[in-house]
């Protein structure tokens, strides 16, 4: 497996590359991830299996839009590809540090930079990609309220449903989301898709890095409204993000409606230990 991989990074690169160490190193609750070391270099490398080929795709594709902004920086997509039974997806490595609050906040100034980028005037993106290893649809919408009941909240419920989970007609919840979001009409921005603390860092030299992403044009409060779910950033990174980009009013309303999403796709990966939160944010929303 390793030396198709290897090869793969010379042909890519026009430099010769031999591996000469792989140890495992965290690759997310979905991937495996190795570190591939050479004599003057070293990569991150995803596995999944050989099925896993088009989400790898997608996502240095994101990347690689991600990292044309030159607003934030992103690990370097390498290759990516299929070898045997594995799929792969080989990273710039990138040594992470501590991170001061000055680092979190330019992590926050950073981002809204990347959220004021103006490409695209839809909703959507110009291919499905995945959150976690569920499907994320991504057709192109001209409405946001429309694209997020579709696309995103009503998309999960469907899963919800084969998986047994009740939570709902999913017709009336849909239209429930449209008309909480009908007044509320965003620009369309570059958002990350999937930013939880995991999924963001401090490099030992200070610069910060978001990774991992699930990309799409949305409401650049989706992103926002992450970095609150599990634990929370940094309070010097909402105020560096305020700073470039401040926040629109409603915000604290909308955001369990966007983290519904994750709370959702969460049971749909790991199970019904999330169904409770499933219950409590539709409750709270009124769906």
């Amino acid at each position: 497996m390793w030396q198709p991989i290897s090869e793969h990074i010379s042909q890519a690169t026009g430099k010769p590359f031999v591996i000469e160490k792989t140890r495992p190193v965290s690759g997310g609750c979905i991937n495996q991830g190795y570190a591939l070391q050479g004599r003057d270099r070293t990569y991150f490398v995803k596995l999944n299996k050989a099925s896993g080929v088009e989400m790898f795709q997608a996502e240095a594709l994101g990347l690689k839009q991600m990292w044309a902004t030159n607003t934030i920086r992103v690990p370097e997509p390498v290759v990516w590809g299929a070898s045997g039974t594995n799929s792969y997806l080989v990273l710039e490595w990138l040594e992470f540090g501590g991170g001061q609050s000055s680092a979190w906040a330019e992590m926050g100034r950073r981002l809204a930079r990347l959220h004021r980028v103006r490409e695209e005037k839809r909703f959507g993106w110009e291919q499905n990609n995945t959150i976690g290893s569920t499907p994320q649809i991504n057709t192109w919408e001209n409405n946001w309220a429309d694209f997020f009941a579709r696309h995103r909240i009503g998309y999960q419920l469907k899963l919800a449903r084969r998986k047994g989970g009740n939570f709902g007609d999913e017709n009336e919840v849909t239209a429930r989301v449209k008309s909480l979001l009908k007044n509320h009409q965003p620009q369309p921005s570059l958002v990350h898709g999937d930013l939880w603390s995991g999924n963001a860092g401090i490099l030992e030299n200070g610069e910060p890095v978001i990774l991992d992403p699930a990309v799409y044009y949305g409401d650049r409060e989706v992103d926002i409204a992450m970095t609150e779910l599990f634990g929370g950033f940094s309070g010097s990174f909402y105020q560096g993000y305020n700073e470039v980009y401040p926040l629109d009013s409603g915000y604290s309303q909308r955001k369990t409606l966007y983290n519904l999403y994750h709370i959702l796709n969460h049971f749909n990966l790991f199970g019904g230990g999330y169904a409770s939160g499933v219950e409590r944010m539709l409750r709270e929303l009124d769906l």
